[in-house]
């Protein structure tokens, strides 16, 4: 086949609320300055992508939500998602036959500007980097708190971003680092990690940095009572459409709490004029040679499944779910 040649693709779509589907694509002859890349794996991410799942994309969001090789729009039909590791088939030679991450949708074969893509580094498996677009949003985090050595961090919310920050909070020197989660078989990842684990009756507080990332009103709560005199409560939950009570009453003001957003649209603007975008990838991507981390992906799924994958991750029974990788055949 011509590297300028056409191709065909299987395409993952969201066609409704709780409905989704592949769609045959016709891939068009291939640009110079591009790749093709065959899928190997892709991660869902679990907190937005079972939101646009629901069709529970604020309208105000719609644009700023878009993913950078999204189809359609919100609220559907949208081809969405940003967690691929592929190999690069065809394309300039430097880059073929080399694995790379990008944030592309799920789709079995693609095409995009040969500067999307960034290489695997040395001593990281394919299977492996799908936490990458994660850990970049855990990094981007702590860049936010402006995390100190010997400071104490309570992480609220034992889901993969959540064990990511108390991973990367717990290799700062000094640092004691608490997960608290409703869920007790989370203890066993968090402890793998280095960080120590609670209930949320039990947790220690006092704590000088809190993140929030459990996406709940009583987890919310429960990281605003966690934090100690002038702590910074960081929130890295993203709700969606839902309305969100936060108990700032009691004594809120007496602590002198800061109550902080952060997202990892713009990079933290204390690392800003040090790193772009794609500097704070492949950081991420540098990280990941860590085995430790393997215990975050907990469950795996052939490519064809993934609809009845993304249905289970949006019911009431996936508690058990950190990580879900998809996987891909080899080239035909």
């Amino acid at each position: 086949m011509s590297d300028f040649a056409p191709a065909q693709a299987q395409a993952f779509w969201v066609i409704g609320p709780l409905q989704s589907e592949w769609r045959h694509l016709d891939l068009p002859p291939l640009a110079p300055d591009e790749v093709r890349v065959r899928t190997l794996h892709t991660g869902v991410s679990r907190g937005t992508e079972t939101l646009v799942y629901r069709a529970q994309v604020p309208v105000s969001e719609a644009q700023r939500m878009r993913a950078p090789f999204q189809s359609g729009a919100f609220p559907h039909p949208v081809q969405y998602g940003y967690v691929n590791v592929g190999q690069v088939e065809q394309g300039p030679a430097a880059l073929v036959g080399q694995t790379v991450f990008c944030l592309f949708p799920h789709q079995t074969l693609y095409q995009v500007p040969a500067s999307a893509v960034v290489p695997l580094p040395p001593g990281v498996p394919p299977a492996r980097a799908v936490l990458a677009a994660n850990l970049e949003t855990a990094i981007n985090a702590l860049w936010d708190a402006d995390l100190r050595m010997g400071q104490r961090v309570a992480v609220v919310g034992a889901g993969t971003l959540g064990l990511l920050v108390a991973w990367l909070a717990a290799r700062i020197p000094g640092c004691a680092v608490e997960v608290i989660d409703i869920e007790p078989s989370r203890a066993a990842v968090a402890q793998v990690l280095g960080a120590r684990f609670s209930l949320p009756q039990q947790a220690s507080g006092n704590a000088d940095l809190v993140v929030h990332t459990s996406a709940s009103e009583a987890g919310l709560g429960t990281a605003l009572r966690l934090a100690a005199f002038e702590a910074t409560v960081l929130e890295l939950s993203w709700y969606g459409n839902r309305p969100v009570q936060v108990p700032l009453g009691e004594d809120f003001h007496a602590r002198r709490l800061q109550l902080k957003s952060s997202q990892v649209g713009s990079v933290a603007p204390a690392m800003r004029q040090r790193f772009t975008h794609r500097q704070r990838l492949e950081l991420a991507l540098s990280l990941l040679t860590d085995a430790r981390l393997d215990a975050l992906i907990t469950h795996s799924a052939p490519w064809d499944q993934l609809p009845q994958v993304m249905a289970r991750l949006a019911g009431p029974g996936a508690a058990d779910v950190l990580c879900h990788r998809i996987d891909y055949p080899a080239a035909p």
